[in-house]
């Protein structure tokens, strides 16, 4: 009986030697931030979506380093990560980036860093640089003010003073924009002391409709923020055409409430 003991005491040891020498030695990728060509100014891409082989590793916040358990040359694709309206529950790979393709051969604890450098797929839409106008309905006298940083970067400027209740800003009338449920983004660099409503005017035949989507909340520096407009939209389907806004309204506990906004685009696919 001890001697059955004892044999079965050397089979566990082996096959416990046996799996130790099995695990494999993992390798590191490092991704210190996601480029955009061209584009550079004005992005806010904050996660990596990492495929391996056309699986799913992960998705990573930036800056990011990951364990590979497979060593050796794999496929690696990596695609562009966006908060949905800013907001860090609604994290999306964003559907008009391409995705960075690359053979990297892997080593066992050895760290392959990967700058990728993303571009927007030929297939996107892309309305560039969107004008705001005061809308006229508002009856304010309000203007906005273009201005620019270092001699180059246009933006445009407003602010509420005094009893002046709000500033509202409208794009012309768009077209054809995709009622399927097809992604429509509304993309937006902006500075404020103050929050601010975007939303869209769906131009019925009958009726214009004032459809309010997000509030936008302060930012004292430059932020970029992609807002999904595809419910508006698709909802909208008896619209001949969409107007975007935006809106500030008058908060009396501060002296001036302010508003930067540049790099406006929309960006939608059919």
């Amino acid at each position: 009986m001890l001697q059955k003991k004892y044999i079965y005491i050397i089979i566990v040891l082996f096959f416990m030697s046996c799996t130790k020498d099995e695990e494999k030695i993992p390798s590191y990728i490092k991704i210190n931030e996601i480029n955009l060509v061209d584009h550079q100014d004005t992005k806010n891409i904050t996660d990596a979506w990492v495929y391996i082989n056309d699986e799913i590793q992960g998705v990573y916040e930036l800056p990011a380093q990951f364990p590979i358990i497979n060593n050796g040359e794999l496929e690696v694709r990596i695609k562009g990560g966006v908060k949905i309206n800013g907001i860090s529950s609604t994290r999306i790979a964003y559907p008009f980036y391409s995705s960075y393709i690359e053979t990297k051969t892997l080593t066992a604890n050895q760290i392959t860093t990967i700058n990728p450098t993303l571009n927007y797929l030929d297939s996107a839409n892309i309305i560039n640089e969107i004008e705001l106008d005061i809308d006229s309905n508002n009856n304010s006298s309000i203007s906005m003010t273009n201005l620019y940083e270092n001699d180059t970067i246009k933006y445009s400027f407003g602010a509420l003073i005094d009893s002046t209740l709000a500033l509202e800003l409208s794009s012309k009338e768009i077209e054809n924009l995709p009622k399927s449920g097809a992604p429509v983004f509304l993309e937006l660099d902006y500075k404020c002391n103050t929050e601010f409503l975007v939303g869209m005017y769906a131009n019925n035949p009958q009726s214009v409709e004032r459809k309010d989507l997000l509030w936008v909340n302060p930012k004292e520096e430059w932020n970029k923020i992609y807002v999904n407009l595809t419910p508006i939209v698709s909802e909208s389907i008896n619209a001949t055409s969409l107007s975007v806004f935006i809106r500030m309204e008058r908060e009396f506990n501060i002296i001036s409430n302010e508003l930067s906004i540049k790099n406006i685009k929309l960006v939608y696919s059919n």
